[in-house]
Order: structure tokens, then sequence, then C-alpha cells
């Protein structure tokens, strides 16, 4: 599926799975992550043959001009229409490719997967992710307080949320 901006949405897949990793295990993608530590490719093939196989996980590639820019993931919570998100852009993709990925993701979210909600965190200290949040047009919902331990520190979580009727937005 493309949208407006020339974005690109598909399903992972198996040939995707080395070039996610590696930008998961990325040290600037890394650092915000819950799980900071670096993923094998046996670990990571393992998370992707059980939430493929999960009917409430799509995990996406978001392309312009066939390059891929980045990975989503949606996940139903129930039969409410409503998903938590999740996502990184590759640390190579060029500028603006946040915005792009955001916006086609979105786009799938409220289009095709006709999601009435989309809901999100980030690290309190992941200042990026919460101002793309804000930009997207999420709302913020509030602040769990040292919701997270990294193993020697406690982080608060910023939790967000986008309602259909509330997408499309400006940015």
């Amino acid at each position: 599926m493309s949208d407006e901006l020339g974005g690109n949405i598909r399903r992972m897949v198996p040939d995707d799975l080395e070039r996610v990793l590696a930008w998961r295990n990325h040290p600037e993608v890394r650092k915000y992550m819950y799980t900071q530590h670096e993923i094998s490719l046996a670990e990571h093939a393992r998370w992707f043959e059980r939430a493929s196989l999960d009917e409430r996980k799509h995990l996406l590639i978001v392309e312009r001009n066939g390059e891929a820019l980045g990975f989503v993931n949606f996940s139903l919570a129930g039969v409410a229409a409503i998903a938590d998100w999740g996502f990184y852009v590759s640390p190579d993709a060029p500028r603006g490719s946040g915005r792009l990925l955001g916006q086609t993701a979105l786009a799938h979210a409220f289009g095709p997967l006709a999601l009435h909600k989309v809901w999100g965190q980030a690290l309190a200290y992941n200042e990026r992710s919460i101002s793309f949040h804000l930009r997207q047009g999420f709302q913020q919902e509030g602040v769990l307080r040292h919701q997270h331990y990294d193993g020697q520190s406690y982080h608060d979580v910023v939790c967000f949320g986008l309602l259909a009727s509330e997408w499309p937005v400006s940015t």
C-alpha cells in the first residue's frame, strides 16, 4: 500500500530479518528500547516466527522508492480495534524518513487495519520519540512513574494515544 507522501508499507518477510535486526541492534536504536541487549539472529528469528503466527500482530516494513526505511509493529489489544505500536527507522535512512514512516504507518492503521485507536509509549529520556508522537497528532495520556528498570536506574514511561477521528493531522 502506498500513501500520498510516496511511502509504501508491506508485511515483513523472512528476507527482512537480517536488515531489521541490524537496525534494532544499532546503538542509536537500542538505547531507547526496553530490552537493550544486542539480539542474536537466532533470538530474532524465534521472535519473528512467533509474532508472524500471531493474528493480532502486524509486522511491517515502510519503504520509499523500493528502499526499506524502517520497521513498524502494530499489536492489537483484544477485539476493540485498539493497537499498540512500536517502530524504528533505519539509522542510515535519509532525513525526514521518520515523518514518512509515521504518516505511512498511521494511514495504514486507520485505513486498511480500520483501527479506532493507536497507542504508544516512550521512555521519558527519548525526547525525539516524544516529539515525534506529538507531531504525528498523538495526545499525551499519562506518565508511568519509574515504570522501567534498565538494570541500573528506574525511568518514567510516557504514554500516548491517537484516535481515528483525530487522523489525519498536518505535520
